[in-house]
């Protein structure tokens, strides 16, 4: 197994279907910080639809379809990251991400989808990487913004939350604006 450290006791790791107990505990603590923003957070409710969810991701790397991390502090899941979508052919991924409020403030977010979208850019060829949230989830919008993302506009009732269609920004970035901000940067 890999683990990519983010600093203040946080790592970055695969989040796996034999990690259901553990990802069902923080999903407990997790949801009433994210239930209005992350679909799963209302339908994962015990071991099995928590095992369920991992497996599906599960398969859907299997398939390379996407791909799903945990973030732990200091041994603890507090939180993750997903590539929602991961579509070789076209080139384009979408990132996904939670965390407990617990661990907020801390850059921990910013700091692990940063390896993810090296990653997707420099391993695997991806030329756009999205990220999609509510108009109203100002902690989302500030890390798309700290990641470089531009945002695109916003999809009238295009997401489904806890039964409800709500409005979805769509944000961007594009394989070399990532490397040109990359080159910046060294």
């Amino acid at each position: 197994m890999f683990a990519v450290a983010l600093g203040d006791g946080a790592e970055l790791r695969p989040l796996e279907p034999w990690q259901a107990e553990e990802f069902l505990a923080h999903g407990e603590r997790a949801r009433p910080d994210i239930v209005d923003w992350i679909p799963w957070a209302a339908r994962v409710r015990d071991v099995e639809s928590a095992r369920a969810f991992l497996r599906a991701y599960a398969d859907r790397q299997a398939a390379d379809k996407g791909r799903l991390y945990g973030i732990w502090v200091d041994g603890v899941l507090r939180g993750g990251t997903a590539f929602r979508t991961f579509d070789v052919q076209a080139g384009v991924c979408e990132i996904g991400v939670w965390l407990e409020a617990a661990a907020r403030g801390r850059g921990l977010v910013t700091r692990a989808v940063r390896h993810m979208i090296d990653w997707a850019v420099g391993e695997r060829g991806m030329t756009r990487v999205e990220w999609r949230c509510a108009p109203d989830n100002t902690r989302s919008q500030a890390v798309a913004k700290r990641l470089g993302m531009r945002y695109e506009g916003t999809r009238r009732r295009a997401f489904l939350v806890n039964g409800e269609r709500r409005d979805e920004q769509i944000w961007s970035l594009l394989a070399e604006e990532w490397t040109a901000a990359n080159k910046a940067e060294a």
